[in-house]
């Protein structure tokens, strides 16, 4: 569920060294690829810490706006935009992938691009908006799985400035958050009078996180099962223990035929995905 990745950040100009079209986000890729010897492997494609964007286009009333960037040996990724008069949305994903690139697929059968397309499900943004998304998202077409996260973008960017007015995705929106019972990790203690001093350290949650089992189903028929038990642990100034509370936690994915995502997403909007 974390991703070890570049940030990428472009800034396009137009002809008057105005922005006209800002992203930054991170982003990796799992490929599924075939073997000489005739069996499969999984590629991880992640970005390198050299991107170019060249091609990309500011876009106007009559032409799309195009995000576009290269990387490693042979990879580009682009993404395009149309606008109405209100507003403006992206709308296919476009990835090449070299497998001649022999460090990501090695003894790759294919050889040469491999290029796929797919639909984008942003919703419409509203001109002079920035669109904003924390939360990961998947998108799976043809044995690839793009991953998505901490996006910022804003296509037709008005006067040269990124607005500071955001438009949030749907998975950022906040959402009615079950009671959950106290726990040593999510306990709030309150100020009260007492015989014994407050603890000085933070409570670590119980040792063994409950297990919880997660389906998926393609149509009548469940294609996914998990049972399984979580606890993460987050390096930052202070190490963050945080169980998976499988009582708030709903399961949600796709299954296809050569792959298949499970997606744990807990009331505090905590995602997880396999």
């Amino acid at each position: 569920g974390f991703f070890q990745s570049y940030a990428v950040e472009v800034d396009i100009k137009d002809a008057s060294n105005a922005t006209c079209l800002y992203a930054e986000w991170m982003m990796r890729f799992s490929i599924k690829y075939e073997t000489n010897s005739g069996d499969y492997k999984n590629a991880a494609l992640n970005l390198s810490s050299i991107v170019t964007h060249n091609g990309s286009v500011c876009g106007n009333d009559t032409q799309a706006a195009l995000l576009a960037v290269q990387f490693g040996e042979g990879h580009s990724w682009s993404l395009n935009f149309t606008k109405t008069n209100e507003t403006y949305q992206a709308d296919f994903i476009t990835f090449t992938y070299n497998t001649n690139d022999t460090a990501v697929f090695p003894d790759a059968k294919r050889k040469g691009p491999v290029t796929i397309v797919v639909k984008d499900t942003m919703h419409p943004v509203q001109l002079n908006n920035v669109f904003v998304c924390h939360n990961t998202e998947f998108f799976e077409a043809e044995n690839v799985t793009q991953i998505f996260w901490n996006v910022t973008v804003q296509a037709f960017v008005q006067n040269g400035t990124v607005s500071k007015k955001e438009s949030r995705c749907r998975a950022d929106m906040p959402t009615s958050t079950p009671t959950v019972p106290p726990t040593t990790a999510n306990v709030t203690t309150a100020s009260t009078t007492t015989s014994s001093p407050a603890p000085t350290t933070a409570p670590k949650p119980v040792e063994n996180p409950d297990t919880g089992n997660y389906s998926l189903k393609s149509g009548n028929k469940t294609c996914l099962l998990a049972t399984l038990g979580l606890q993460l642990n987050v390096s930052q100034d202070k190490p963050l223990l945080i169980n998976i509370n499988p009582k708030t936690t709903s399961a949600d994915g796709t299954c296809g035929n050569t792959t298949a995502t499970l997606k744990l997403n807990d009331g505090n909007s905590t995602l997880i995905g396999f």
